[in-house]
C-alpha cells in the first residue's frame, strides 16, 4: 500500500520554534478514527514516515500534541498523498497565560496601517497613545487582544479592490451602545466595503450569514470569511446607523469564530454558558495555525502569549 509523510513544526506561544529537544506525546488518528501512532517525542521538528495512503477519506489524518501546563493542539484534517510530504505547524499554547504587547509607538515599524487606524479620532499622538495604554488595562488585556488580532487579519483579507483593513476609518472608542469587548469592536468604515465584500461573496470568498439582526441586533447584513477552517473574520454591517457629522461611513462590527461552520458557530458560541465569549487567545492560535496550514500571510499581531507570571 501506498504511503506517505506528515513533517511536524512545533512553535511557542511566541511563534518560535520550541527548543530542541521539548518533550510532548503526539497522537496520530486516521481518517477512518484509527489511532495509528501515539507516543512521546520531541521537537521542534517530527517527523512521521510511511503514513498510510487509502484513497479516500481514511487520509484525513488528525495529528494531536499534549504535554504538561500547556493546552492540547492539533490540526485536521492532514491530507496525505503518496510519495508526499505534509508539512504541519503548530503552536503550543500554555494553559495559564498572560499578552505581551508591543508599545504603542513601536507600531509606527511594526504594523504601521494599524497605528495609524488606532490614531484617528485622537487629540494627538500622545492622547491615541493613553487610549491604547488603558485598553490593555481592560480584561486583563482581552479587549486590545481581539482588537489587534482582527485588525491583523483584516489587514491581509483581500478583496477584488484592495483588503479590509484598508476601509477602516475610525475605531469606536468608549461608547457604551457599541462598546469594545474580547470578541468584538466596531468601526467606522467607508460604504464601499459593503459592495467589496458582497463582490467577494459573489466570488466565493466570503458567506452571507442569514437574519444576522439575531446574533447583531441592528445589523442589516453580514458575511463571514471562509478562507480557513477556523478563526475566519466575520464583517456585520449596521447601515441604518446614522453616521458621525460630516462623514459618510458605515458602522461594521468585525469578530472571529472559532469555527467556520455557522451552525456550529451558533451552537457552541452564541448559547449562553457553554463557551463564553471567544477567547482571544485561542483565536491567537487558531488563526496562526490556520494561516500556516493555508500558505497565508503570516498571523503576526503585535503581540504574544507567554506564561502568566507566578
Amino acid at each position: 500500500m501506498a504511503t506517505g509523510k506528515i513533517l511536524i513544526n512545533l512553535y511557542d506561544s511566541t511563534r518560535q520554534l520550541v527548543p530542541a529537544g521539548t518533550e510532548v506525546l503526539l497522537t496520530l488518528t486516521d481518517g477512518n478514527k484509527r489511532t495509528i501512532y501515539r507516543n512521546n517525542v520531541k521537537g521542534p521538528t517530527i517527523n512521521i514516515p510511511d503514513v498510510t495512503v487509502y484513497d479516500n477519506f481514511g487520509d484525513q489524518y488528525t495529528v494531536l500534541i499534549s504535554r504538561d501546563n500547556v493546552l492540547d493542539t492539533g490540526f485536521f484534517p492532514v491530507d496525505v498523498s503518496a510519495n508526499l510530504v505534509r508539512t504541519v505547524s503548530l503552536m503550543i499554547l500554555p494553559e495559564k497565560a498572560e499578552f505581551n504587547f508591543s508599545q504603542f509607538n513601536d507600531l509606527l515599524v511594526l504594523a504601521p496601517q494599524l497605528y495609524e487606524l488606532l490614531s484617528q479620532g485622537a487629540d494627538d499622538a500622545a492622547s491615541a497613545q493613553r487610549r491604547y495604554e488603558d485598553l490593555k488595562e481592560v480584561e486583563d488585556g482581552k479587549d486590545l487582544a481581539c482588537l489587534l488580532n482582527i485588525l491583523t487579519a483584516c489587514r491581509d483579507i483581500p478583496l477584488p479592490q484592495g483588503t479590509v483593513l484598508q476601509y477602516f476609518r475610525q475605531l469606536v472608542w468608549n461608547n457604551a451602545t457599541y462598546p469594545m469587548k474580547q470578541d468584538r469592536f466596531y468601526v467606522w468604515a467607508d460604504p464601499t466595503l459593503v459592495t467589496q465584500v458582497r463582490t467577494a461573496d459573489n466570488q466565493g470568498s466570503f458567506a452571507e450569514e442569514p437574519n444576522p439582526g439575531l446574533l447583531h441586533p441592528g445589523a442589516t447584513t453580514s458575511y463571514k470569511q471562509i478562507q480557513f477552517g477556523e478563526a475566519n473574520v466575520q464583517l456585520t454591517f449596521h447601515e441604518k446607523e446614522p453616521s458621525p457629522a460630516g462623514t459618510n461611513w458605515v458602522l461594521v462590527e468585525p469578530d472571529i469564530d472559532y469555527f467556520k461552520d455557522m451552525v456550529a458557530h451558533t451552537v457552541l458560541e452564541v448559547i449562553p454558558g457553554f463557551f463564553g465569549l471567544t477567547d482571544p487567545k485561542i483565536v491567537y492560535l487558531l488563526r496562526w495555525m490556520a494561516g500556516r496550514q493555508g500558505h497565508a500571510p503570516e498571523f503576526n499581531p503585535p503581540y504574544t502569549v507567554r506564561p502568566a507570571a507566578g
